[in-house]
């Protein structure tokens, strides 16, 4: 070794006497007698050092694990036989097994693990938010169904927060003791959870009301075990949302098994704070008590104001996107590039300084901006409008609008196909064109359009490239994308809000319901909806269930019908949660002022049908209802980005969606897939792991019964061989489009895995006769292979 000038705090073996000796005529060594009380804490620290780098040379197959047991048994007996202590060959090993848990034998194997915590109960871990890791909640969920008695020391605690973890406690105070100090400071913690706390059996609470000044900073969760595996979790995280979900917090977890002494000082710590006259006693049931709570949160807010606010200068990640697309231009001469990016990103912001650029180039350029819906193509023209500082630039051409000039159009793709009216303009006509919501239009639709002009730019925007009826849009823009930037990403960069979803088990059986043309009969799940007061009182139950405060709530319900949407909102109406309905039918004045009226708080909540899927931008928007089952994973995470743009006094967007037993053709795992991203687990591991890798400061929770629909949904739709053959035997009648894997695959909205596991595509064709020349035995070699591609990608 060499030695290095610096601290120490190692015990002199002979390898460093040694270097000491050839270092002591130019350095000065520092050392100190090992005192007796430390001695034995010491050398144990330096032998488990040495044994595991002793040990370390037998790791390379299952029998050194028997090689290693057969060391430890030596060093056993030589210990024994030194202090002369026969009981202490009681401590030898006799299998390599571990002892992970002594339960009642009703509790089954597949139950153990699953609230086993994923990280050792027996040596201590460093929570930092990577996504390697497990999630503090998700952990602390596991560690208090396993702990005979939980305490709690955060300075406050959030209903968001709470209830990622209130399951878990619902269970562990059935039989078990649950401790929770905390304070009143700033007004952090929130009522409703402190008394969903106090609520609970066998649990006590005691509060600082020092406002003043805080008294606790300390946050620590502490799960004590009678079996010696106790465990805390120290470090800067308080019962929030945010501290538990989100990368920005650390939390060491510690462990009786190897840090005894660090255990022990908490919990002294913790009975010192417990006693503390500073800290009060808090009774669900003594009004005086909940008087002086309320007193002590409480804190003046004011909503008023409307801030329309926009920034001149693009986002850093939005700098980023153009810094690309020059780089695309420049680099390797692609003037046809597409954007994809989470909705709720700025994808027009983007398009709109990209142009401006491009327009102190070329003054005298065109632009045509084209989208499918009136709403994207106002708000469009605004955006350039306010960075290019001209409010005259552009006409729209749309609906009743004609343009009073074509150097700058903002026109739509129906617009522009009604009558041909494409083909007055010359193929060289435009400059610069821009396609907004790429995914929507159908494929003749924008075959016509793109196939007649030859602009100098092409730019594609889209927060999905899987259109909706199932074309590939890469085709237009050189078959890649120039930059991407999904929902999953987008979350953890910190682009967009936080969601919290939470799978409700819905009282509407939609099993009977038809299934027409790949979706639900619209009608009869509108039957079935519209005037049921039983499901509308659930869903304002479960609001109270998963909202901390219905006052500060900004909604959007998603609704199936006309007649469901209006009905909401009279039954809202009648339960004094002011709401109101909009369709197509509303009027722009209606809309606008139903916007304003939700950003002041007014109203609480907009029922919409085919509105505010895009084109709207409301940050406000702080709680989702999916009041209808949506087929398309698209439609879904359009309408889940209403609630995902980030504003101030917005921590996460609450979103509730109605599970009920489905019809056995509606497809839950892609619409679960769009919420959790690419990841190497499939849904059905995603959901019994509770969702382990989604985005920071994200997190699902399905009820009861809605887990169990949708896991029996995923195995009755995807199983086995005989459904992919059923489904390979109905595509004709569902598409006019040819029988192709990527075809078949954007179809049923399924991943390559999902076939590859069983057979190849090529074989479940042969079984339905169409296919020819199927050769088995090349087959099998080649099924083989792809399931190991499939494994890697």
């Amino acid at each position: 070794m060499n030695l290095k000038k610096g601290l120490y705090e190692q015990v002199i073996n002979e390898e460093l006497n040694e270097e000491i000796k050839k270092n002591i005529n130019d350095v000065e060594i520092y050392k100190e007698i090992i005192d007796y009380t430390d001695a034995n804490l010491i050398l144990t620290t330096y032998l488990s050092y040495i044994f595991k780098k002793g040990l370390n040379y037998y790791k390379s197959s299952k029998e050194d694990v028997l090689k290693q047991v057969e060391i430890a048994n030596k060093i056993i007996n030589s210990f024994a036989e030194y202090i002369d202590d026969e009981e202490f060959k009681n401590y030898k090993i006799n299998e390599n097994h571990l002892l992970r848990g002594v339960f009642d034998k009703e509790i089954i194997n597949k139950d153990i693990k699953e609230i086993q915590p994923i990280t050792s109960i027996s040596k201590s871990s460093l929570f930092t938010g990577s996504h390697v890791e497990p999630t503090v909640y998700s952990e602390i969920n596991k560690e208090i169904a396993t702990a005979d008695r939980v305490d709690l020391l955060v300075s406050f605690i959030k209903y968001s927060g709470l209830r990622l973890i209130m399951n878990s406690l619902i269970e562990h105070t059935k039989t078990k003791k649950l401790r929770v100090l905390t304070t009143s400071y700033m007004g952090a913690t929130d009522f409703k959870a402190i008394k969903m706390l106090a609520e609970l059996p066998n649990t006590e609470i005691r509060i600082s009301y020092d406002t003043q000044r805080t008294r606790l900073h300390a946050k620590a969760y502490y799960f004590h075990r009678e079996t010696g595996f106790s465990t805390a979790y120290i470090g800067s995280s308080n019962l929030s949302k945010a501290a538990l979900t989100e990368g920005t917090e650390w939390n060491m977890k510690i462990s009786e098994y190897t840090s005894k002494e660090v255990i022990e000082k908490y919990r002294i710590t913790f009975e010192t704070y417990w006693n503390a006259k500073d800290f009060m006693t808090f009774d669900i049931n003594n009004v005086n008590d909940t008087k002086l709570l309320k007193q002590s949160l409480s804190q003046e807010t004011t909503t008023d104001e409307i801030r329309i606010t926009f920034d001149i200068r693009p986002y850093a990640y939005q700098q980023e996107i153009l810094d690309k697309l020059e780089v695309e231009r420049k680099v390797f001469n692609s003037r046809k590039n597409l954007i994809v990016a989470a909705t709720g990103t700025g994808k027009t912001v983007v398009s709109a300084f990209d142009f401006k650029e491009y327009y102190k180039k070329n003054p005298n350029c065109r632009l045509l901006f084209l989208a499918h819906r009136k709403e994207i193509l106002q708000q469009s023209i605004m955006t350039f409008r306010t960075i290019l500082k001209d409010q005259n630039f552009g006409d729209l051409w749309v609906g009743e609008h004609s343009p009073s000039s074509d150097n700058y159009l903002f026109a739509s793709i129906q617009t522009l196909n009604a009558d041909s009216k494409y083909k007055k303009f010359n193929e060289d006509y435009f400059d610069f064109i821009i396609l907004d919501e790429t995914h929507h239009g159908t494929a003749d639709s924008y075959d016509r359009i793109l196939n007649h002009f030859k602009p100098d730019i092409l730019l594609g925007l889209t927060a999905t490239p899987e259109r909706m009826d199932g074309e590939d849009i890469l085709k237009y823009f050189n078959n890649r994308i120039a930059y991407e930037v999904r929902l999953h990403e987008a979350i953890d960069r910190g682009l967009l809000c936080p969601f919290h979803y939470f799978g409700v088990t819905d009282s509407v059986d939609l099993d009977s319901i038809n299934w027409v043309r790949g979706k639900y009969d619209i009608s009869e799940l509108s039957n079935v909806f519209t005037g049921n007061d039983m499901r509308a009182n659930l869903i304002i139950r479960s609001l109270d269930k998963y909202i901390n405060d219905i006052a500060a709530v900004r909604g959007l319900g998603f609704c199936v019908s006309k007649d469901h949407a209006k009905y909401m909102s009279m039954y809202f109406n009648k339960k004094n949660i002011l709401s109101i309905n909009l369709d197509s039918d509303s009027s722009l004045e209606e809309r606008n002022n139903a916007q304003t009226q939700l950003i002041k708080g007014e109203i609480k909540f907009i029922f919409v049908v085919d509105l505010y899927n895009e084109g709207i931008d409301i940050p406000e928007i702080n709680t989702v209802l999916f009041l209808r089952p949506t087929e398309s994973s698209t439609v879904f995470i359009q309408q889940l980005g209403r609630g995902l743009r980030i504003t101030e006094n917005k921590d996460v967007l609450t979103v509730l969606d109605f599970v009920g037993q489905a019809n056995k053709e509606f497809n839950f795992r892609s619409k679960l897939r769009s919420v959790v991203g690419k990841t190497e687990n499939s849904i059905e591991e995603e959901i019994e792991n509770e969702f382990p890798t989604l985005p920071k400061g994200c997190f699902v929770q399905l009820e009861k019964k809605a887990k169990e629909y949708i896991l029996n949904n995923i195995k009755q739709t995807y199983a086995n061989k005989n459904n992919l053959r059923k489904m390979i035997r109905n595509y004709k009648h569902e598409t006019n489009k040819p029988l192709t894997l990527s075809n078949f695959l954007n179809h049923y909205q399924l991943q390559p895995w999902q076939i590859y596991k069983t057979a190849t595509f090529f074989e479940l064709c042969h079984l339905e006769n169409l296919k020819r020349n199927y050769i088995e035995c090349i087959d099998k070699e080649l099924n083989s292979a792809l399931k190991r591609v499939m494994a890697v990608i």
